[in-house]
């Protein structure tokens, strides 16, 4: 997959896509309806499947004293639009001068003038254009004006409701990341560099691969089984594992992050990017007596995590 962060001197290669347009926070299975939708736009036009999205995402610039609320950075996001085959990723940076284009200006300049987008895929609640002011009607409009093509997928909608970001967010503030896994159409990841930690872990028998949460909508604090994704080096592959999400409260700590502990794993990670799959929740954080009690509690942990990963 090829990412494309400068928009305004575009390749001309890279014209000519039909894409599909949104956050696609999560990519979850109301995205993947809209990426389908554009893949079989594609197909039709005999053009490369892309997708349009924005960075960073605009919620960041509206609100940024809100809390953290991103599922995935750029990086996940891109990773898994790789998976389901998008060939060319428009990262268009979200800025004041993109926020002032009026809905018209938004499609002849971006999507026409400088994307040169054959056809483009919508979501049925996709607004566009200064104020939000443009809706899939006046897309549809001004792509008949212009000369590209424009469809709007149907939403998608589960037993319980409609599958959105919103909702993901609050299955896993609830500790319930098999709820998330159905919406999302496969696990929500954690995904960045290994850092330095303490190393605490090592000292109690069980050594962390570490990673920062830092813009991430933070998950129940507590601890999970995981799936653990190695993408280069020696020691690629996938493995189980423990993680523990929060505070770490035995240590007074202060900053969230999210520390893994790899089953039969030995190798050094450190600047390494990995892939942190939650698969169930096991149990809340908690400060123990001392640290025979908390490696007692992370021997049951690791037992338990085992047990559930063994059967999925």
């Amino acid at each position: 997959m090829r990412i494309i962060r400068d928009t305004l001197y575009l390749d001309p290669a890279d014209r000519g896509a039909a894409a599909a347009i949104g956050n696609f926070d999560g990519v979850h299975l109301g995205h993947r309806a809209v990426i389908d939708a554009a893949r079989g736009a594609a197909t039709q036009l005999g053009a490369p499947l892309g997708l349009m999205t924005f960075e960073p995402h605009p919620r960041q610039l509206f609100a940024a004293d809100a809390p953290p609320f991103r599922l995935m950075n750029a990086e996940a996001r891109a990773n898994e639009l790789a998976k389901q085959g998008v060939e060319k990723l428009y990262e268009v940076p979200f800025n004041a001068a993109l926020v002032a284009l009026s809905p018209r200006e938004f499609a002849q300049t971006v999507i026409h003038d400088r994307l040169g987008l054959a056809h483009v895929v919508i979501g049925a609640d996709f607004c566009f254009g200064k104020d939000r002011a443009g809706n899939a009607a006046d897309l549809q409009r001004y792509g008949a004006e212009m000369g590209f093509g424009v469809t709007v997928a149907p939403m998608v909608a589960l037993e319980g409701g409609r599958v959105s970001s919103t909702a993901i967010r609050t299955a896993l503030s609830d500790g319930k990341p098999r709820d998330a896994a159905a919406m999302l159409g496969h696990w929500h990841r954690i995904v960045g560099e290994v850092i330095r930690g303490d190393q605490r872990g090592r000292e109690l028998g069980y050594p962390t691969a570490n990673m920062s949460i830092e813009g991430l909508h933070p998950p129940k604090f507590g601890v999970y089984a995981v799936r653990v994704d190695i993408a280069k080096g020696p020691h690629a592959g996938r493995y189980d594992g423990a993680a523990s999400i929060g505070v770490r409260p035995m240590f007074n700590g202060e900053v969230p992050n999210c520390e893994t502990f790899i089953f039969d794993f030995k190798g050094d990670l450190y600047g390494q990017h990995i892939s942190v799959a939650l698969v169930d929740y096991l149990r809340p954080e908690l400060k123990f007596d001392g640290l025979p009690a908390l490696i007692d509690q992370m021997d049951a942990d690791c037992t338990k995590a085992r047990e559930i990963l063994s059967h999925v």
